[in-house]
């Protein structure tokens, strides 16, 4: 896969904080990257997890990783090393589509008077 989701700048940021590095006690992952950008795909495309692509790997592989990874708080310090910086370039609100609930489309409210 040559295209990644994640620019060169973002992944030296995340690198360090990854679990299974070749400097790591115990057993090193194979792509710290590939499996982030598996991670990604799966959050972006809402899908499961066993409709995962096979260049990123088999997914009950990656399902495990993103697990234990999940139980050790690697993407919570991952996030946080790489949202220091929030690019605001594409943030938009638009009031255009906030609509008002029909109760609050200014009828007169209160208890009714009955004669």
């Amino acid at each position: 896969m040559d295209r990644f989701v994640l620019t060169d700048a973002q992944w030296a940021k995340m690198e360090p904080l990854c679990l299974g590095k070749k400097t790591d006690r115990g057993r090193s992952g194979q792509d710290n990257r590939l499996f982030i950008e598996a991670v990604l795909w799966i959050a972006r495309t809402g899908s499961p997890w066993r409709d995962l692509p096979t260049y990123f790997g088999h997914w009950n592989s990656v399902y495990s990783r993103y697990s234990d990874w999940m139980k050790a708080g690697v993407f919570k310090r991952l996030f946080e090393a790489v949202s220091d910086e929030a690019d605001m370039e594409y943030a938009m609100i638009d009031g255009t589509v906030v609509r008002v609930h029909r109760h609050g489309q200014g009828a007169k409210g209160g208890p009714e008077v009955r004669r």
